[in-house]
C-alpha cells in the first residue's frame, strides 16, 4: 500500500450512541439515565446502548439476559429504525453542506474529504483548515438535530477513523503523520482495520500487542504471523499509511430486514403477516434510495437453530412489496420444510440492486421486459408512492396496512441492514 497523497484533508464522522440520542432527544427524561436499545428477554440482542448503559459493560451486539445482569436499572427501549433513518438522511444533507465528496458508512458515520474544497473564500487545505470545519459541522448538527458527533480529522481514512474514536462523545481530534507514534502506536493491535479476535490472538501471542508492537517488527514477521498480503497490509495500517479514496459512488449492493420473536412462531397466518412486514420495510427502503432489485432472499431459522437461506430472482426488478412478499412466500412453501417446527428468525432482503428510473421511483419499463408496464403493478406503485407521501408529511407510524394490524407474535424490534462494499479491508 503506498503511502497517502500529501496534503489530503479526511474526516471520519461518527454519531454518539445514535440511536440512543434520538431516543433521549424525543423523550428528555431519559437523559442521564442509562438506556439500551433493543429487545430484551432470553433471545434478545443489544442494538445498542446510552453511554451511561456502557459504564456497567454493556455493548451492542450484547444477548440481552447479559445486558439485564450487567445493568439490571437500565430502561430498554424498542428498536425503531424508521426514525432513526428519518435523522440520517438530514444528517447526510449537513455533511452534503460541507462537501459534495461524502462516502457513508452506515446509517449514523461517514468520510468527507475535504481537499480543496471551499469553504468561507479559501480551499481547505490542511489539518488545522479541516478541524475548523469538522468544528462548524459539529455545531451544525447540534443547531440542527440536537446530537453530538466524534470526528476525527486526518490525511488518509484510517487515521481519521482512529481519531474519531479516541476522545468520544463529543470528541474533535486531528491526527497528524507526526504524531503516529504517540497516539496511534499505544493503541491495541485490535484498532487494526481487519484483525479480529482470531488474528488479534495469534499477534498478542507472538508478543505483539500494540500496533507499536506491529511497526517495529520487520515485514518477514508479520508475513510469517499473518500471510504475505496481510503481513504487508498490517505493516503499513500500523504506520498510518492507507491510499483509499473517498468513495462517493459507494452504494448498497443488498438491503434486507429481519426479526428474532420472542416466542416462536407456529400459526401459519402469523408467518404469513411477519413475511409481508419485513417485505413492506425493504419495499420502502427500495423505494426511498430510488433503487430496484432483481432477487428477493429468505432467511428462516427454527426454534432447533435449523437455518435456511434460499433465493429467488425476479422475472423483473421490483420496489414493490407485492413482488418482493410473493417470491418470499414461494420460497417458505417451495423451499423450505418447517414440519412441527416453529419460526425462531424470520428476514426477507434483496439484491441485484439497479438504479430506479427518475419517475416516482418506478422501474425501468424496458427492465420490466416490455414496451408497457403491467396494470396491476400501476395500481401498486401509486398507492405505494400515495402511502409513502403520508408517511413523510405525517410520520411513519400515520399508515400501515390493514393485515399487519392484527395482533401477532411479540418479537424483539426489527434489523434492518443495507450492506455496502466494505468499508474496512477483509481477509
Amino acid at each position: 500500500m503506498p503511502a497517502a497523497p500529501a496534503g489530503r484533508v479526511i474526516l471520519h464522522l461518527d454519531m454518539d450512541a445514535f440511536y440512543a440520542a434520538i431516543e433521549v432527544l424525543d423523550d428528555p427524561g431519559l437523559a442521564g439515565k442509562p438506556i439500551i436499545v433493543g429487545h430484551r428477554g432470553r433471545r434478545g440482542v443489544v442494538s445498542t446502548c446510552s453511554y451511561e448503559a456502557r459504564r456497567y459493560g454493556v455493548h451492542s451486539a450484547m444477548p440481552s439476559v447479559t445486558a439485564e445482569r450487567l445493568c439490571p436499572q437500565a430502561t430498554w427501549l424498542p428498536v425503531r429504525m424508521d426514525r432513526y433513518v428519518e435523522v440520517s438522511r438530514r444528517l447526510r444533507l449537513v455533511f452534503e453542506e460541507a462537501t459534495p465528496i461524502v462516502e457513508p458508512l452506515s446509517i449514523d458515520e461517514a468520510f468527507l474529504d475535504l481537499t480543496g474544497v471551499a469553504r468561507e473564500g479559501r480551499p481547505v487545505a490542511t489539518l488545522e483548515d479541516g478541524r475548523r470545519v469538522a468544528r462548524w459541522l459539529k455545531d451544525r448538527i447540534r443547531e440542527r438535530e440536537g446530537l453530538s458527533a466524534s470526528v476525527g480529522v486526518a490525511p488518509n481514512k484510517y487515521l481519521a477513523k482512529v481519531a474519531s474514536d479516541l476522545e468520544k462523545p463529543d470528541g474533535l481530534v486531528v491526527l497528524p503523520l507526526e504524531a503516529i507514534p504517540s497516539r496511534l502506536w499505544p493503541l491495541p493491535v485490535t484498532r487494526l482495520w481487519g484483525v479480529g479476535p482470531k488474528t488479534a490472538a495469534r499477534l498478542v501471542a507472538a508478543g505483539l500487542r500494540t500496533i507499536g508492537d506491529v511497526a517495529r517488527q520487520p515485514l518477514g514477521r508479520l508475513v510469517e504471523l499473518a500471510g504475505e498480503s496481510w503481513g504487508g497490509h498490517l505493516r503499513e495500517l500500523a504506520h498510518g499509511r492507507d491510499d483509499r479514496p473517498v468513495d462517493v459512488s459507494r452504494a448498497a449492493k443488498s438491503i434486507s430486514e429481519e426479526r428474532t420473536y420472542a416466542e416462536d412462531l407456529v400459526d401459519p397466518d402469523q408467518i404469513d403477516r411477519a413475511l409481508l412486514a419485513r417485505a413492506e420495510g425493504v419495499a420502502r427502503e427500495l423505494r426511498r434510495e430510488k433503487l430496484v432489485a432483481r432477487t428477493v432472499h429468505l432467511k428462516v431459522r427454527t426454534g432447533d437453530f435449523t437455518t435456511w437461506t434460499r433465493a429467488r430472482t425476479l422475472p423483473a426488478p421490483t420496489d414493490l412489496t407485492e413482488a418482493i412478499v410473493g417470491a418470499a412466500r414461494d420460497l417458505l412453501r417451495e423451499r423450505i420444510r418447517l414440519g412441527r417446527r416453529g419460526v425462531r428468525l424470520l428476514g426477507v432482503g434483496v439484491d441485484g440492486l439497479l438504479p430506479a428510473a427518475a419517475r416516482g421511483g418506478a422501474a425501468f419499463t424496458a427492465a420490466q421486459g416490455g414496451l408497457f408496464s403491467d396494470p396491476a403493478d400501476e395500481r401498486a406503485r401509486r398507492s405505494a408512492r400515495v402511502a409513502d407521501a403520508v408517511r413523510e408529511r405525517m410520520g411513519e407510524e400515520s399508515i400501515t396496512r390493514a393485515r399487519l394490524l392484527r395482533p401477532g407474535a411479540s418479537g424483539s424490534a426489527r434489523v434492518r441492514t443495507r450492506s455496502p462494499t466494505p468499508a474496512k479491508p477483509t481477509r
